[in-house]
């Protein structure tokens, strides 16, 4: 009888400590959607009938977080019977391109962001929350992004999401006349999960956010699991060149400049 009751406690163990192993790691499925109308309508644009017509359709991307307690790598989807390579994007302030691709570290919120240039893989340094400074910030500031929170919560995945408001001021000199221009995002998030992420690394406040509400463009979380992750497949690739903002800002300066000497010379 002593036995039996040593086997059953056994057993209880080993299923809590399964159950808590799979609840700090597993996957997260988010959708991004893009509808070009829609931007163009919010943006207070108005196309003729013709140009309406040849407005692209809305697209959708999908996008996964796998993560463990320690951090989690986010990455599009390869879609069916498409080149499974893996394709990074470049950068930029709000989420770069559709193929974003970042690698997170949960313990001090820092982040490395996938971007090839010249056929070269690099990974630069950046912090969850905080604007990268742009290189020309004399024609082109760093945007000013103002958070405010509200009461409203909704259910996503089950998790109680509180809702905050991202409200982003851009400022551009056209022509030497300084324009400012105001964008608002509205992003849900919820502490539940124990770590902090987001979709788009600019836009974050706390916890982890599930859903992101744009102009024509809207990510949301679809579908979480929690699983064993093997740590591997969060390692970083081999053949990376980590840098940070300042490298990036020259590199693609110097790749702008050569570009401008390559169209010279054709002319010539």
């Amino acid at each position: 009888m002593k036995r039996i009751f040593v086997v059953v406690f056994s057993l209880m163990v080993f299923s809590v400590q399964v159950y808590a192993q799979n609840g700090k790691s597993g996957i997260i499925k988010f959708e991004s959607t893009f509808d070009p109308a829609a931007l163009t309508a919010a943006n207070g644009i108005k196309l003729s009938n013709e140009a309406a017509a040849r407005m692209p359709g809305s697209s959708i991307t999908s996008f996964e977080l796998l993560f463990n307690p320690d951090k989690g790598i986010y990455r599009q989807v390869a879609e069916p019977n498409k080149n499974k390579h893996t394709h990074y994007s470049g950068s930029g302030f709000f989420g770069a391109g559709p193929s974003r691709h970042y690698y997170y570290n949960f313990e001090n919120h820092h982040l490395l962001q996938a971007f090839v240039l010249n056929d070269t893989l690099f990974l630069v340094e950046d912090k969850l929350g905080i604007l990268p400074v742009p290189g020309d910030s004399v024609n082109h500031p760093a945007p000013v992004i103002e958070y405010t929170k509200s009461d409203e919560i909704k259910q996503i995945l089950g998790f109680n999401c509180h809702q905050v408001t991202a409200s982003i001021k851009l400022k551009h000199k056209i022509q030497g006349v300084e324009k400012e221009i105001t964008d608002q995002f509205i992003l849900w998030y919820t502490n539940e999960p124990g770590f902090d992420f987001s979709p788009n690394p600019v836009l974050w406040t706390e916890g982890v956010v599930l859903a992101i509400e744009g102009k024509g463009t809207r990510t949301e979380a679809k579908s979480m699991h929690y699983q064993d992750v093997n740590p591997k497949e969060l390692d970083l690739p081999a053949n990376r060149i980590i840098i940070n903002q300042e490298q990036l800002r020259s590199k693609i300066d110097l790749r702008r400049k050569q570009a401008n000497l390559s169209r010279i010379g054709s002319w010539n």
